[in-house]
């Protein structure tokens, strides 16, 4: 039995694709404030421990 071909596309079968939704920008931003926020982190978990440190030591 053959297989029934449009002359568009033969190639693509199957459900048909998603188009990805452009959000460079907010990804871009995303990015920058994950790192941000990471960097607060990393600062408070410093500043916390000196202050522990400081306080069992003196």
């Amino acid at each position: 039995m053959a297989l029934i071909r449009s002359g568009r596309d033969t190639r693509r079968r199957g459900a048909s694709r998603r188009r990805k939704p452009i959000f460079r920008d907010k990804k871009r931003f995303d990015r920058w404030l994950d790192r941000l926020v990471d960097a607060a982190v990393i600062v408070a978990l410093v500043v916390g421990a000196v202050a522990l440190a400081m306080t069992l030591l003196l």
